[in-house]
């Protein structure tokens, strides 16, 4: 009887699946002035209305080829604003040749002046363009007029660069911008009956799991089940997970890089967004909807799967909680009370930009509560995370509060046993993830710089080009499409094992300055192996608990599965005295260290 349960919900799940991808079909485009006037004033945003004339009025069938026009429109508005702006490399020709004094050429910022005169607005950005990025070079000899020539192109080349940013359409701009104004655009069957298509796709989705998931666990003891699991097409790197591995690489990459792609799924959570925050949905409130949802689904089967185990069924409690109420709901109610989306629980370095200028601006403009969140980031990083991981560790935040841990508990525990255990894979781990921390404070320390002095320009780099690096190979890249997107290749911990600066900096606290541990009862050990099979963080548990020897390892957080699937109870977390923690290995049979 279970089995036709199990399909009649894989079935539902699939059908509900299907509605939502095709959904994305499901509407029409027609651009207008309003439309434009609405994203914004200035004159970025009247020399689009210019350039976007010819497309308003016209009948879209298909996205795609209403963003391609717009993107040009976009493009040519950005060729007039540059064209006006930038600066010719004639400029360091003729400022080298006024710096010449004595057969040296001594560069001084009061030559800027006499060359590029503040008469308009374009001039005045000029100006202090070259003054700020060449302020390091003041007084500076150069030996050659080449020399210093080259010097100054370097820098104008990277101002004219930064127009978009400062003045145009920068790509991050750009790119909400078409996604706004697409979603603005757009009209048809979909858009007149939102809470339908949310009933046909996200109801049957979430009936079906249910009904799959009671299928599955209703009818088995107690107990951890993994029979089959490598042999299952999904969970065991097969054309399922393969499949479901590219269709999630292809949704992050979507999300973060071409979100208008996405606008019929951002229209169907708008209910949802209007009744938190009383505002229309973003991509990211999409995000944060889909996230929240398979945390919360995905962790009721942890809990059916789990349920023999009280500490297990209470971390899932606890990170479907954090999730929803502390990350989800809190922040979109704090924007609808016209205060910052904040997340409480989201700590530096993982909040990478938390101090962004925007932020800090923010922050310090909302009054009391503002000045609040901005203390309590502070605390959680300076004093929390080095207290608490000192009593119990990191899996206090990784396996209880995080919400990147949390998905990877939930909607990742199918893929666990995937994680590579090898010593190549731990050595590539360790280079990786405390390369990732260093680039976090780097980038930290440019935005602060900026915040601080207001200029856009460190040694001669641009602190914006610092920023934009770290937000793409960092923040989208590894963390969203890599590290979510490969749980069926490489297993559901891979930006937690590789990437994640936070766990960087919790894992030394709790290798060199902490209480946790997980003890081993050596003599109890039959070497099955199940330990590191399903080790999550691709620690071979197993090498440990054969010789007697408590687990202290950096990248360890504390989930407790491997002491969940041990036969033996030879694995146990603890929390003890700190001089106690690295034991020296017992001696096993005929072997030892």
């Amino acid at each position: 009887m279970n089995k036709y349960i199990t399909f009649t919900g894989l079935g539902i799940f699939v059908l509900g699946f299907f509605i939502f991808v095709g959904s994305l079909t499901l509407s029409d485009y027609k651009l207008s002035e309003n439309i434009i006037k609405d994203q914004g004033e200035g004159e970025k945003y009247g020399v689009l209305l210019e350039t976007s004339k010819t497309l308003q009025g016209i009948i879209y069938l298909s996205n795609i080829s209403f963003i391609r026009d717009l993107r040009t429109a976009i493009e040519n508005a950005n060729k007039s604003i540059i064209d006006k702006y930038e600066i010719s490399l004639d400029v360091a020709d003729k400022v080298s040749e006024q710096a010449k004094e004595n057969g040296q050429f001594i560069y001084k910022q009061s030559i800027i002046d006499e060359v590029l005169q503040p008469v308009d607005e374009a001039s005045s950005f000029q100006n202090k363009s070259l003054k700020d990025y060449t302020g390091w070079m003041d007084g500076k000899s150069y030996s050659s007029k080449e020399e210093l020539t080259s010097q100054l192109t370097g820098s104008i080349e990277s101002i004219n660069n930064s127009i978009s940013y400062h003045i145009a359409f920068d790509s991050y701009t750009a790119k909400n911008l078409v996604f706004s104004i697409t979603k603005a655009s757009s009209h048809g069957i979909l858009k007149g009956n939102l809470k339908l298509w949310f009933l046909l796709s996200f109801g049957l989705m979430i009936i079906g799991a249910f009904i799959y998931f009671y299928g599955t666990y209703s009818n088995i003891p107690p107990g951890i089940k993994n029979n089959h699991i490598f042999m299952d097409a999904i969970s065991s790197k097969g054309w399922l997970g393969v499949a479901l591995g590219t269709f999630m690489i292809a949704f992050y990459v979507f999300l973060y890089f071409y979100p208008e792609y996405l606008t019929n799924w951002v229209l169907l959570v708008d209910p949802i967004s209007y009744r938190l925050n009383g505002g229309p949905a973003s991509h990211w409130f999409l995000y944060g909807f889909l996230y929240t949802l398979a945390v919360s689904v995905m962790g009721i089967r942890m809990i059916l799967k789990y349920r023999h185990n009280t500490y297990q069924i209470i971390r899932t409690i606890s990170v479907i909680f954090f999730q929803t109420a502390i990350a989800f709901i809190i922040p979109e109610i704090l924007i609808a009370l016209n205060k910052p989306g904040f997340d409480f629980k989201n700590i530096w370095p993982l909040d990478y930009d938390f101090f962004y200028s925007y932020n800090l601006t923010a922050l310090m403009e909302s009054g009391m509560l503002g000045w609040f969140m901005l203390f309590w980031g502070l605390a959680l990083m300076i004093i929390a995370v080095p207290v608490i991981t000192y009593f119990f560790g990191k899996r206090w935040y990784c396996s209880w509060v995080c919400g990147c841990g949390g998905l990877a508990e939930t909607l990742g525990d199918p893929f666990r046993q995937l994680s590579d255990k090898t010593l190549k894979a731990w050595k590539i781990e360790r280079w990786m993830i405390h390369s990732v921390l260093v680039f976090a404070v780097i980038n930290t320390g440019a935005v602060l710089y900026t915040f601080f002095t207001g200029s856009y320009s460190l040694l001669g780099i641009g602190t914006e080009s610092i920023k934009t690096s770290y937000g793409f190979l960092i923040s989208s890249m590894l963390a969203g499409v890599i590290g979510t997107g490969f749980y069926p290749l490489m297993g559901n911990r891979v930006w937690c094992r590789f990437g994640c600066p936070l766990a960087a900096y919790l894992g030394l606290v709790q290798r060199f300055k902490s209480r946790f541990r997980i003890t081993t009862n050596g003599g109890q050990c039959i070497s099955c192996g199940n330990c590191s099979t399903y080790c999550e963080m691709g620690i071979d548990v197993r090498w440990y608990a054969q010789r007697g020897q408590n687990i202290i390892r950096s990248s360890c957080v504390g989930c407790g599965i491997c002491s969940a699937v041990c036969p033996r109870g030879v694995l146990r977390l603890e929390n003890g005295p700190e001089k106690e923690r690295i034991n020296v290995p017992e001696l096993i049979g005929n072997e030892s260290l």
